[in-house]
């Protein structure tokens, strides 16, 4: 079934021209598109089906800095107070609050791990509190259990999924952005080098400027244009249970299972790192760029079915201009969730937390999460096509970060002093061997 997602009313007609055009309306397409409207841009964000409706929605809906990778961590910490200024600024609610984030854990390797990262941390002006055998216990009491120790991140905090993204292409529209679903980007075209238009089904927008915000979507795209980008889709299964189990903290994380509390009071259930690989054709082009990452993780990953190959989000084939696409054939990925995953990860939620049992299971959902080699997103313009920027390969982190990206997009076509350090997330870095470097965290 698909994940929940609210509708939103956009615009029926598509501009001619416009400063910059999004493609790809999931939350980091959405809030490029909202801070460039917000600096007077006239910005026109584009969506192949409904806003919000792939991995954006079909998270965990976590904003955190806790266990971050340091080359991300300045971007969440960043994001955190720009997901309270979206709501000031714009009226709209994406459903965000700083519920605060706990890990347990009985693991003593485990433990040292979140230890170091506490120590980086905390030398990083991030708060967060590594927790004993009694105050992980006392604050882990909804499960019952002992627990040798924990850490909890008071100021991070979650959002709603569901509605987040569609929160924030209201508000572009506000600014007088326009939003256009149903509509995918076939391609670009050049003058002298230089991006000049992109071309969709409804027709060409002339523009100086575009971002690729596509997700799952986002190497095959950049392979209609002649650029390698290292991208592999993990088919993630998560499940959610009604409302009632008022005792069961807001975001708990444990190695068995990780909750999340819902905007309609019920929970999300997922295992972290848990995952599917299709084989596909791309996954198998770009097989020497992720070993590293899949043998790190091989006890969370296994070989999936022809699920990824039948979506066609990592086709090696090309395709023409004039004709309909991969992407307009399939509007939204909405893989089948995993059957097998969805028990176990509901038998670990009732084993961990006993509040949950009687709470009726109301969904359950995959979807592909667009992974970098090392685990971190690629934000940048591509060297090769001037005015062409790429935003995607958020690695099942981008929900939490999506505000920071957003503004550092509109930061690198504004000229603006960036938000963030944006070395660590251009695209060139996969053109060397760093994408080996993994993080520990």
């Amino acid at each position: 079934m698909p994940a929940p997602v609210e509708a939103v009313k956009t615009n029926d007609t598509l501009p001619t021209e416009a400063d910059v055009v999004i493609i790809g309306g999931g939350v980091v397409g959405v809030f490029s598109a909202y801070y460039l409207a917000r600096r007077g841009l006239k910005v026109v964000l584009i969506e192949k089906g409904q806003i919000g409706a792939e991995q954006s929605s079909r998270n965990w809906g976590w904003c955190r800095q806790q266990n971050r990778d340091a080359r991300e961590l300045p971007m969440a910490s960043k994001s955190l107070a720009l997901w309270e200024d979206f709501k000031a600024a714009s009226g709209e609610d994406t459903g965000f609050y700083r519920s605060g984030l706990l890990y347990l854990s009985n693991d003593e390797k485990e433990l040292a791990g979140w230890a170091r990262w506490n120590d980086f941390a905390k030398g990083e002006g991030i708060e967060t509190h590594m927790l004993g055998p009694a105050e992980a216990s006392q604050r882990g009491g909804t499960t019952g259990k002992f627990w040798r120790g924990g850490v909890y991140a008071p100021t991070d905090g979650i959002a709603d999924p569901a509605r987040a993204a569609p929160a924030v292409a209201k508000a572009i529209l506000k600014l007088g952005g326009a939003v256009v679903q149903d509509c995918a980007a076939r391609g670009i075209e050049t003058t002298a080098g230089r991006l000049s238009a992109v071309v969709t089904e409804k027709g060409v927008i002339c523009t100086q400027t575009a971002v690729l915000a596509g997700g799952a979507w986002a190497s095959s795209f950049c392979r209609q244009l002649g650029i390698r980008f290292p991208l592999a889709s993990i088919r993630s299964t998560v499940l959610s249970v009604g409302p009632g189990a008022e005792t069961v903290p807001d975001a708990l994380h444990t190695a068995a299972v990780s909750l999340t509390k819902r905007g309609d009071g019920g929970h999300t259930l997922a295992i972290s790192g848990f995952g599917r690989i299709d084989p596909t054709p791309q996954k198998l082009a770009f097989t020497k760029e992720f070993l590293p990452m899949f043998k790190r993780r091989w006890r969370s990953l296994s070989i999936g079915n022809l699920e990824g190959a039948r979506a066609g989000h990592e086709t090696l084939s090309r395709w023409s201009l004039d004709r309909p696409t991969p992407m307009e054939r399939m509007r939204i990925l909405d893989p089948a969730p995993d059957t097998g995953t969805v028990a176990l990860t509901h038998a670990r939620a009732l084993e961990l937390v006993p509040a949950l049992n009687g709470r009726p299971v109301t969904g359950a959902w995959a979807g592909f999460i667009d992974s970098t080699p090392d685990g971190v997103p690629a934000i940048g313009e591509i060297r090769s096509i001037p005015g062409f920027i790429l935003a995607a390969g958020f690695s099942g982190h981008g929900f939490g970060i999506s505000p920071g990206a957003g503004h550092l997009v509109a930061d690198i076509i504004t000229g603006y002093d960036p938000i963030v350090n944006p070395r660590p997330y251009h695209p060139d870095r996969f053109l060397s061997s760093s994408w080996g470097e993994i993080a520990e965290f």
